[in-house]
C-alpha cells in the first residue's frame, strides 16, 4: 500500500498532532513526502520512504555497466543511488532537508507545524462566527481551510441552483481583485458539485500571526461585499 503524504506527512514531527493526522500510516509499504510543502525546505525536496529493502533498485535498475560498474573496490557500490531511480541523474534533494534539520532540529520543525495548525484553527473559528463566510468542512483538518464568501447580494437567494451558479463566480472575481490590488494571493477551486471556494493553506511562513488571518478575511470582504450577483 502506498501513501501520498506529500503535504500531510510533515505532521510526523508534531508530537501533539501526528497520532491523529497520520493514524494508520505505519501500514504503508511506501510513503511519498514533500518537505518543501510544509517545513520551509527550499523547492524542490521530495522524499520516498520504502519499507522493503532493494525495491527501488529492483524496479528501476538497468545495471548499465558503463555508468554503474559493479567491480569497484574502493567503496560499497550499493551507495550508487543513480541506478535506483528511472531518471538516473538528479539533484541532491535530500541535502536540503538534512541541512535544515541540522539547523532547526526536530523541535524547530515541530514548533513550525504546531504554529501553522494553531493559526488554521484560529482562522476556522473566525470564519465560523463571521457573517457572510461559510466553511466547506465544519472541522477542517491539518492547515488547509476551505470556505466561501457570500456577498450580501446573494445571501437571500431563494433558488438553490441559481445560488450555486452565482456563488461559483465569487471567488474568481475576488481573486482578480486581490491580484490587482497586490494584497494577498489565495487559491480557489471547485470540488465535484461544490462551487468555487477559497482554500487558505497556512504553511511555510513562521512570521504569520492571528492579525494576518483577520486581514485575509477583511480583504476578501472588502473586495466582495459590493459584488452584484
Amino acid at each position: 500500500m502506498h501513501t501520498d503524504g506529500a503535504y500531510g506527512m510533515s505532521a510526523v514531527v508534531s508530537r501533539t498532532h501526528r497520532a491523529r493526522l497520520l493514524a494508520g500510516i505505519e501500514r504503508s509499504d511506501s510513503v511519498a513526502w514533500n518537505p518543501h510543502k510544509a517545513l520551509m525546505v527550499p523547492l524542490q525536496c521530495s522524499v520516498i520512504l520504502i519499507r522493503h529493502e532493494g525495491l527501488l533498485a529492483q524496479c528501476n535498475s538497468t545495471k548499465a555497466n558503463y555508468l554503474f560498474q559493479q567491480d569497484k573496490g574502493l567503496y560499497d557500490v550499493s551507495f550508487d543511488t543513480g541506478d535506483k531511480s528511472f531518471q538516473c541523474g538528479r539533484l541532491n534533494d535530500a541535502l536540503k532537508l538534512w541541512l535544515m534539520w541540522k539547523a532547526k532540529g526536530t523541535h524547530g520543525f515541530e514548533k513550525h507545524v504546531d504554529r501553522s495548525i494553531a493559526l488554521s484553527r484560529y482562522l476556522t473559528d473566525r470564519i465560523r462566527t463571521r457573517e457572510g463566510f461559510e466553511l466547506v468542512l465544519e472541522e477542517p483538518e491539518y492547515t488547509s481551510v476551505p470556505f466561501w464568501y457570500i456577498p450580501p447580494s446573494l445571501r437571500n437567494c431563494a433558488d438553490p441552483e441559481e445560488r450555486q451558479r452565482q456563488l461559483s463566480k465569487v471567488a474568481p472575481l475576488i481573486k482578480a481583485g486581490m491580484m490587482t490590488a497586490g494584497t494577498v494571493m489565495i487559491n480557489y477551486q471547485p470540488l465535484g458539485k461544490l462551487p468555487n471556494f477559497f482554500r487558505m493553506t497556512v504553511t511555510n511562513s513562521p512570521k504569520l500571526t492571528e492579525s494576518d488571518m483577520d486581514f485575509v478575511l477583511d480583504e476578501i470582504e472588502r473586495l466582495g461585499r459590493d459584488l452584484v450577483m
